[in-house]
């Protein structure tokens, strides 16, 4: 997962590979036939038929996730079900009692034939205070669009995980769709108006894996070598195309695909892309969630194209270099994934760390970003870091992910994950005299282990000590298990860069990563901290530390709207006209200005002007090998 978010003060990859194997002797062993039914939605809610099969015990349970693989947060999509009834075969309706949010239990289950209920979307409920899952994990619900991640929608049976499903989705026959699921058949109606399509998964996890998108989608299908990619945008708007977008996504896949070399792929991979308008109703949670063969992204529609490419770049291949680890190297608690009592690997620095760090060096190694562009994104990885408890154990906090204090800090597994992932490359590149990476540790690892071979969590730092340099498992002993902060700059000696203060350009909140808002939750607003004044653009118009924000450009700024509205100051250009409204002690103030660059002092990473011969050899390797 890639989470783009505003991180004020106010306060992501677990892709299973299966279930452990069990056997099924309480049920007829066919598979679970399941029905979405998008002709028959009212106030935003589709019906769900759920079809098990004849079963042979008296008591069965019916589940919707907690958690889902990727999101290291609880979703709940139990919370979205309504009307959920349970039917016998002469269509009596049976008692189900519901044991908790994703939980119904059916004590009568040998007369059981059919499962009814209806599934409210996530999308349009954001906004409201109900707890609600990560936008590209969650689910949308209107005539135009259908974001179908089918966990939302399709639960299991506790005795049936090992079951194959066969879905219908009956939707109008005019209406586009893309699925990553396989379609086995495609049958219209009578009259040609609606059309069912039929797929099939050969287990639950291939029905979480695999999101799908109907409705009013712009569509582009491409080729990166021998991968078939298929690009399906929402635009609500129509702000953004396909055809535009394709350009940025086939220069980027390119690029990952010879950064990768012959590491396995998929011959097909889909990215569904759903632009928010921006509106009360739409999304807010940015970023992505990756599948093995695809990925949903959810981005605001007013970004500029040249935003909205760099957006696609950071987020979308930093979900398809998960192909890599977990889908190639993951613990047991990858492999069995539980949806309702998960328990974490202790690995998230490898999970997302890692593969944030391969989405951001491969820009330099392709010549996606020039070197200094690089060095600016690590630097603020370095920056964003320092907001978290750098001395916390980062295996410790990923085994307990989803309690505090570790679970605020996840944010920081792509900040000092990416940086820990920087360092072990380093180490390796000197080790091994520009020779090896953690990509080729990465490779080793994926040939050892494998999509359907998991890990041991706690001996795997020892596998990679064996199969690197001791100064490796040292590395990882101090500052991964331990808590023991890095000192980056020793690692950028090694290949001839240094650390400078100087003036660099910064954003519109923030000072070179550092947040300069925060939230007053008693009062429902955000307001400007002292780090303001040391943020050109604001200072040089006159705002003050502890100045509420009250509007930006007619909008009223709260907590609730603080993620689209802040976030939205990423797209500001030069000489746009601004007017914000502050509340300075009760006083109204009124800044009326026009866009410019913005300062401040902050540390920049150069080449050393007395780096060796043999250290400009070193960086080489680290960034062009």
């Amino acid at each position: 997962m890639k989470k783009i978010v505003v991180k004020i003060s106010i306060g992501l990859l677990l892709i299973g590979c299966g279930t452990k194997n069990t056997t099924n002797d309480v049920a007829t062993n066919v598979p679970v036939v399941t029905a979405i039914d998008l002709t028959q939605v009212t106030d935003d809610k589709v019906p769900v038929i759920i079809n098990p099969g004849r079963f042979t015990q008296d008591t069965v349970k019916y589940l919707l996730p907690k958690v889902v693989q990727g999101t290291y947060a609880v979703s709940d999509f139990g919370k979205f079900v309504d009307d959920f009834k349970a039917f016998d075969y002469n269509g009596n309706e049976i008692k189900v009692e519901k044991e908790d949010t994703n939980t119904w239990v059916i004590t009568n289950a040998k007369q059981l034939d059919k499962i009814h209920y209806k599934v409210n979307d996530t999308y349009d409920i954001e906004n409201s205070g109900v707890g609600t899952p990560f936008s590209p994990s969650g689910t949308n619900i209107e005539p135009k669009n259908y974001v179908l991640n089918l966990h939302g929608f399709i639960g299991y049976f506790d005795v049936l995980k090992n079951n194959q499903y066969a879905l219908e989705v009956n939707a109008p026959t005019t209406m586009k769709r893309t699925s990553a699921l396989q379609k086995v058949a495609a049958v219209a109606s009578e009259d040609g108006g609606t059309t069912i399509d039929k797929y099939f998964a050969s287990r639950y996890f291939e029905i979480t894996d695999n999101p799908m998108m109907y409705g009013d989608l712009d569509i582009e299908e491409f080729n990166v070598g021998n991968i078939k990619i298929v690009l399906s945008v929402y635009s609500p708007n129509q702000v953004h195309t396909a055809a535009k977008i394709k350009e940025t996504v086939f220069k980027m896949m390119k690029g990952q695909k010879t950064y990768l070399g012959d590491i396995n792929s998929t011959p097909r991979y889909d990215i569904y892309l759903y632009l928010a308008s921006g509106d009360e109703s739409a999304p807010n949670g940015f970023g992505a969630l990756e599948h093995h063969t695809s990925t949903v992204v959810v981005l605001p529609e007013q970004m500029p194209d040249e935003a909205l490419a760099s957006a696609m770049i950071d987020v979308v291949s930093h979900e398809f270099f998960h192909i890599v680890t977990p889908l190639s190297v993951h613990s047991e608690d990858v492999h069995y994934f539980d949806y309702n009592a998960p328990t974490f690997s202790k690995h998230l620095w490898m999970y997302e760390g890692v593969t944030e760090y391969f989405a951001t060096l491969f820009q330099v190694n392709q010549d996606l970003v020039d070197e200094s562009e690089f060095y600016e994104k690590i630097m603020n990885k370095i920056q964003s870091a320092s907001g978290f408890d750098d001395e916390m154990s980062f295996t410790k906090m990923s085994e307990n992910i989803l309690k505090q204090p570790y679970a605020s800090n996840y944010v920081n597994v792509y900040e000092k994950g990416a940086l820990i992932g920087m360092c072990i490359d380093i180490l390796m590149r000197k080790e091994s005299k520009g020779n090896r990476g953690i990509l080729s540790l990465m490779k080793e690892l994926s040939l050892k282990y494998g999509k359907n071979k998991p890990f041991e969590d706690d001996k795997i730092i020892q596998e990679i000590t064996t199969m690197t340099y001791p100064s490796i498992g040292a590395f990882l002993n101090t500052h991964v298990v331990g808590g023991t902060p890095i000192d980056y700059q020793s690692f950028f000696e090694k290949v001839g860069l240094t650390i400078k203060s100087n003036k660099i350009q910064t954003n519109y909140i923030q000072n070179a990563g550092a947040l300069i808002v925060a939230g007053n939750q008693e009062k429902g607003t955000i307001f400007f901290t002292d780090l303001v004044n040391d943020n050109s653009f604001w200072a040089e118009n006159g705002a003050k530390p502890n100045d509420d924000i009250i509007e930006v450009n007619g909008t009223k700024l709260t907590i609730t709207n603080a993620n689209n509205i802040l976030g939205s100051t990423f797209q500001w250009q030069e000489g746009d006209d601004l007017e914000v409204k502050l509340n300075r002690e009760g006083e109204e103030v009124i800044i009326k200005t026009k866009v410019v660059k913005s300062y401040t002092q902050g540390k920049e990473l150069t080449a050393s002007d007395t780096a060796s011969k043999e250290q400009k050899a070193l960086r080489d390797a680290w960034l062009k090998s």
